[in-house]
């Protein structure tokens, strides 16, 4: 034994540096083992948190408009349904109000996506801001938006006054000075329905008050379901009027205010439903235009009042014909081409045609309505802006800027001439800017001859009304040309038969 551990002792002390070092390297594999370990551990722990980071915000996602950021449409009606339940308790009434902007598409075609979403975005945070930043308005599509909050039916047209005043006031979109109005539908719970209907009920009252022109509000009424079937019926039966021929052009003379000679005449859209009989522009052009179909149908009105105008020519008739533009057809880049193209095919000189358009789209004054001015005044088109006045917001600059050859004063402020002298100073001002500008005059809406007789004084070029002629037919217009009008009635400028006379209609 004594031997054993003698040669033990030897071993070890010739080799106690290598087992010294066996042992170091094990205390630091153990060491870096456990380092690692850790290391490993805490990165776990990051991940977990990670993760869970991530799946609380794919959650808050989820319940949010990644545009907007408002909350979605299921968070909305979450949170109506808790606060209905509270309403009902304390005897209280809760208002839905459904919101439609009103000008928005137009925005959106004139500079493109990148501003209408920062109006989006804008008109959103107001709204937020107004609800105090509560889950109470959300973006239910588009440009249309939702909201609730507690209201009775004594406060629902002071509710619409106030959302349309915070929607309503200018905005900056990217260096644009920008605006837009609103429609509004209310939906009072629980007169109005029950709470999962309340949304739908007030997106049904809010069009209804589209349908009624815009920038309004109205509240819902069962009677408004009904009206929406009917609304989806006339839709579906314009998208095929086209086809069936059932629209039709009408013809309204122009007079000549000194002369009272019939100079040129308006083209006035009707539909003959088999149906409903005829049904009027106010009520399906609005249609056409939220469908889709308005620039089909305004292609269609360009391209008969050509063809009318180069039959009528053919039996020596020589007259302007005036056509109305949509704000889809002048914000499209083809529509002056497009009617260029038209005229030349049936041989009508370029200044035969007035294009008019409505001062409301004319003051838009956004880069597509201004390149239509352009187009349309370097080919030779006669541009008139119509309803002028009713809008109360031109300005001189503007009006300088677009060059259009006419003014075509509102049937409103002639209504009130005999009987409104603010009627007649507003005509005696749009006459006098008219011939600072060296415009052309015409006033539409005559209905009387003491009508006539102001205008005249006040110096308008051309009257237009019932006084003189009601809408007719083309063949009506042109037995009336021909001498077969009504007796007492007004006669043709004989230079129009004149086919030697020269071309200019002024």
């Amino acid at each position: 034994m004594g031997a054993l551990w003698g040669d033990l002792g030897s071993w070890l002390d010739g080799h106690g540096a290598v087992l010294l070092g066996l042992l170091l390297l094990v205390a630091v594999l153990l060491s870096v083992t456990a380092v690692l370990a850790w290391r490993q551990w805490q990165s776990r722990q990051r991940l977990r948190q990670r993760l869970a980071s991530a799946h609380s915000e794919l959650s808050d996602l989820r319940g949010r408009d990644p545009l907007t950021g408002l909350v979605s449409r299921e968070t909305l009606e979450e949170e109506l349904a808790a606060t209905v339940t509270g309403a009902e308790a304390a005897g209280r009434s809760v208002c839905v109000a459904y919101l439609g902007l009103d000008g928005f598409r137009a925005i959106n075609d004139a500079y493109g996506m990148r501003v209408g979403d920062a109006v989006l975005k804008e008109i959103a945070t107001r709204l937020s801001d107004w609800l105090g930043g509560k889950p109470q308005v959300t973006r239910v599509g588009g440009d249309e938006f939702a909201l609730f909050c507690k209201c009775d039916a004594a406060g629902l047209d002071e509710l619409a006054r106030t959302l349309q005043r915070i929607v309503g006031q200018p905005l900056k979109a990217e260096a644009l000075n920008l605006q837009v109005g609103l429609s509004v539908g209310l939906a009072l719970y629980p007169d109005d329905g029950a709470r999962p209907r309340l949304v739908a009920h007030a997106g049904l009252a809010m069009r209804t008050a589209k349908l009624t022109g815009g920038n309004g509000h109205a509240r819902f009424d069962p009677a408004m379901s009904v009206n929406h079937r009917e609304h989806s019926e006339l839709v579906q039966d314009l998208r095929h009027a086209l086809a069936r021929g059932q629209l039709q052009l009408v013809y309204q003379p122009k007079i000549d205010a000194r002369s009272l000679q019939i100079t040129a005449a308006e083209a006035l859209l009707r539909w003959q439903h088999p149906k409903r009989g005829i049904v009027s522009p106010a009520q399906f052009i609005p249609l056409a235009e939220r469908h889709g179909l308005i620039r089909h149908i305004g292609a269609w009105v360009i391209e008969e009042a050509c063809r009318q105008a180069a039959q009528w020519r053919e039996v020596g008739l020589r007259m302007r014909i005036a056509v109305n533009i949509s704000g889809h057809q002048l914000r499209s880049e083809d529509f002056v081409d497009q009617m260029l193209d038209s005229l030349r095919r049936h041989g009508i000189p370029p200044n035969r045609m007035t294009c008019e358009i409505t001062e409301n789209l004319a003051i838009e004054d956004t880069p597509a309505t201004r390149g239509a001015f352009d187009r349309m005044r370097q080919a030779g088109l006669h541009v008139s802006i119509d309803d002028f006045g009713a809008g109360f917001s031109s300005s001189l600059a503007q009006i300088r800027r677009l060059a259009p050859a006419e003014l075509k004063i509102d049937s409103g402020f002639v209504k009130d001439l005999e009987h409104g002298e603010d009627a007649r100073a507003i005509v005696r001002a749009i006459v006098q800017l008219a011939r600072s500008l060296q415009l052309h005059v015409v006033a539409e809406g005559v209905e009387s001859e003491a009508q006539r007789d102001i205008l005249v004084a006040l110096g308008c070029d051309e009257l237009q009304g019932y006084l003189f002629a009601k809408p007719m037919s083309a063949t009506a217009l042109a037995l009336w040309a021909s001498g077969d009008g009504p007796s007492e009635a007004s006669a043709f400028r004989p230079s129009l038969f004149d086919p030697t006379a020269p071309s200019n209609l002024e």
